[in-house]
């Protein structure tokens, strides 16, 4: 759709910056422009507490859709993960894996509605007017301003060799803000790296998380 005008720019959300991402970046040869959030500013700006999550933003710079769930069409990696055969896996992935199977997507209605946006631009029954882009963007009270205070102060310490300090800023941000699960993951994955597993720092970790909540819930249903 780019031809058409349509520019894709893909965020990863990541303390550890651009090295890394940069092997996940570079596996996927992207022709896109791909960059990286170390200090989770798109967080705090658009609204995301979870990924992927996309944000609509029209050629004046105006934002149509805000921040939702944003699936590809196709996802070589959820693929794998439907195919496997959770039996088959060790402990603890396969309790991972029986939760991811869980999680529900839509990513046939959302790309169709992308490309009814591309093609028919404002008059796209799927943009939004800016009161109603107000109306359904993610609240802001002080609590989970001041989670993103302590979310960047955490992220802060740890990068100056203070880790020690970092954790009870990111347990802050947790409490402050307990359904952001980018501040989740990024804490976890640096205490218990690509699995954001049992760990003896944060009292929760994402399966016991998810299976909190209930796995269906992990993403709030596209609202189009």
């Amino acid at each position: 759709m780019h031809p058409k005008g349509l520019e894709i720019v893909t965020v990863a959300l990541d303390t550890g910056g651009a090295d890394a991402a940069r092997q996940f970046v570079e596996a996927a040869t992207p022709e896109h422009p791909s960059l990286v959030d170390a200090a989770h500013l798109v967080d705090e700006l658009f609204g995301v507490v979870n990924v992927p999550n996309g944000v609509w933003i029209n050629e004046d710079g105006v934002i149509v859709r805000p921040v939702e769930p944003a699936f590809p069409p196709r996802s070589p990696v959820m693929e794998r993960f439907r195919n496997l055969d959770v039996d088959t896996l060790p402990e603890p992935l396969r309790e991972v894996m029986v939760e991811v199977k869980k999680i529900k997507s839509d990513p046939d209605t959302y790309v169709a509605a992308l490309r009814d946006w591309v093609e028919n631009g404002a008059a796209s029954r799927y943009a939004l007017t800016p009161s109603e882009v107000i109306e359904r963007s993610t609240p802001r009270p002080p609590a989970v301003a001041e989670a993103a205070a302590a979310f960047e102060l955490a992220q802060r310490l740890h990068r100056s060799g203070h880790a020690d300090d970092a954790v009870r800023w990111f347990k802050r941000a947790h409490a402050l803000q307990p359904d952001n699960w980018t501040y989740k993951r990024e804490a976890w994955n640096l205490v218990s790296p690509g699995n954001q597993g049992v760990n003896d720092v944060y009292e929760g970790n994402w399966v016991a998380d998810v299976k909190a909540i209930g796995a269906e819930n992990y993403y709030p249903p596209l609202d189009m």
